[in-house]
């Protein structure tokens, strides 16, 4: 069922609506004033109370890795706020930062105090200048009017906020490789443990957020976090509250939405955004950036496991199951970034893994043979299919490349690439058979409907 919500996004389209008279008009910044007076620990609690499931790809709860960070005898904490937003088909946090940047500024201040940080990096996508503008406009406009700085609301828990811009490179949007970045040192991720919160930023305890995570807080903080949570149809599998969801591809009316979290793929795709282009039917959705792979519009649930979260849908089509993080893991995806991208019927699927083996293969950051090796052969496999000089062989190596990457490296990025092109293989098996065997051409493949 598809619930709007407006706390987010209320002053998107209001003119001005990223500045600070703006935002203070609709409550901005009591929900910081609020949690400046509760103790660190009540603010935690209420954090967990959302089940607000990280924004980011992950879908760690927030609340439960803010409770992770321990003071340290020597050294200071820090919080970090992924804004690098590289994933393709992903496009949700740029519009928080250009119209709603206070919210993430507000949701600093309380995050930073309920872990015990002082200073705060906004780790910004280096293409989005507008974003950092924005952000470095908040950050001055809150600082002026002592929200930030030594006695923020008259408090004395000093905070500071930096926007720092990222390195250009889709590897920097993983939590460790943006922290080596972050440091000056070149953006590769690291070995895990000790993980951020042991030792992050200059091997400091460090949280790392996503930006909607971050910005959704000061919601939390107004409402309460249990109200929050109920807000989502799925609160009872702790995927709780409201998000923004992107809808992209071939439909009618592409852009981001904030709904409370529940909605399903097929009501994204038909009420939000106004149905497929040309009146076509769904190929396949991929339902949360790039990386998440694909569902066929024909798979039906299998769940007759009464226990199982996903028996109330079984039998039912993969787009009737509603949006959320556990529910898109039991039918075999991800739910990533909630950004979902539509492939209309008449797109082809080999070409559409074509061009995302050619993102990845560039965006590896060559650390791991797996992915750095991986990524080049399935590029090179999947263009030598298109070409029509494959085999049945070849259709087989990719198989086994993707699976031979799965697992085998140091982040999920090599597994970004491989579960994207095992799910092209394993659905659209007969599309990648239909060039070996010489029954279709790469002149007549379409990746654009119109």
């Amino acid at each position: 069922m598809i619930r709007r919500t407006d706390f987010l996004t209320k002053n998107y389209g209001v003119p001005n609506g990223w500045s600070l008279s703006v935002y203070e008009k609709t409550g901005g910044y009591e929900a910081a004033k609020k949690a400046l007076a509760m103790t660190r620990e009540a603010v935690v609690d209420e954090a967990k109370k959302a089940n607000l499931r990280g924004r980011g790809g992950a879908g760690f709860p927030m609340g439960v890795k803010w409770s992770f960070m321990r003071p340290h005898p020597t050294k200071p904490a820090y919080l970090v706020i992924n804004a690098d937003e590289g994933e393709p088909g992903t496009h949700k946090d740029r519009t928080l930062m250009e119209l709603n940047p206070h919210s993430v500024v507000e949701g600093c201040i309380i995050g930073c105090y309920g872990i015990g940080a002082h200073v705060a990096y906004i780790y910004v996508r280096d293409e989005l200048h507008l974003s950092k503008a924005r952000l470095w406009g908040a950050i001055d406009e809150a600082r002026a009017k002592g929200y930030l700085g030594k006695t923020p609301f008259g408090k004395d828990y000093p905070v500071e906020i930096y926007v720092h811009t990222g390195a250009g490179a889709y590897i920097c949007g993983e939590e460790t490789a943006l922290l080596n970045s972050l440091e000056g040192k070149r953006g590769e991720p690291r070995l895990k443990p000790p993980f951020p919160a042991q030792a992050g930023a200059f091997g400091c305890p460090t949280t790392v957020n996503n930006l909607e995570t971050i910005a959704a807080v000061p919601t939390i903080f107004t409402i309460g976090g249990e109200e929050f949570s109920k807000y989502s149809s799925l609160h009872y599998l702790n995927d709780g509250g409201v998000r923004l969801f992107g809808i992209n591809g071939h439909v009618k009316k592409p852009g981001v939405h904030e709904l409370a979290v529940g909605v399903t793929i097929r009501e994204l795709v038909e009420d939000i955004g106004g149905g497929v282009l040309g009146g076509r039917r769904i190929l396949g959705v991929i339902p949360g950036g790039s990386s998440t792979p694909i569902l066929r519009a024909d798979e039906k649930v299998n769940a007759p496991d009464e226990k199982s979260p996903l028996h109330p849908w079984h039998g039912k089509s993969v787009l009737d199951v509603p949006l959320g993080v556990d529910t898109m893991r039991g039918i075999g995806t991800m739910l990533g970034t909630c950004c979902v991208t539509v492939l209309a019927e008449g797109t082809c699927p080999v070409l559409a893994m074509h061009n995302l083996m050619q993102f990845y293969r560039h965006e590896s950051c060559g650390q791991c043979t797996p992915c750095r090796e991986g990524g080049a052969w399935l590029l090179g496999t999947v263009e030598k299919i298109l070409d029509g000089h494959g085999t049945m062989a070849d259709l087989n190596t990719l198989t086994d490349v993707a699976n031979n990457i799965m697992g085998n490296t140091i982040c999920a990025f090599g597994e970004g690439t491989a579960m994207p092109a095992l799910g092209f293989i394993g659905k659209f098996r007969k599309d990648f058979v239909a060039y070996i065997n010489g029954e279709r051409k790469r002149s007549d493949a379409r990746l654009t409907i119109s």
